[in-house]
């Protein structure tokens, strides 16, 4: 799969979740879009990811 442009493979079929854990990223300060496609965050747990899709996680960074 492609995950915000670069080329991802895993040995078994993962979730949203899964995914964002395995890239160490808060699942409350991302939005992820797949296929151009929102996934809403109560989905993520459930969302299984194919290794075609494209996937575009955008973080949410506090500042002042």
């Amino acid at each position: 799969m492609v995950v915000n442009g670069e080329e991802m493979n895993f040995d078994e079929r993962v979730t949203i979740e899964e995914l964002l854990k395995k890239l160490d990223l808060n699942l409350d300060k991302v939005v992820v879009e797949t296929n151009l496609e929102i996934v809403t965050k109560e989905k993520y747990n459930e969302f299984v990811l194919n290794e075609a899709d494209k996937v575009e996680i955008i973080s949410f960074v506090g500042g002042g």
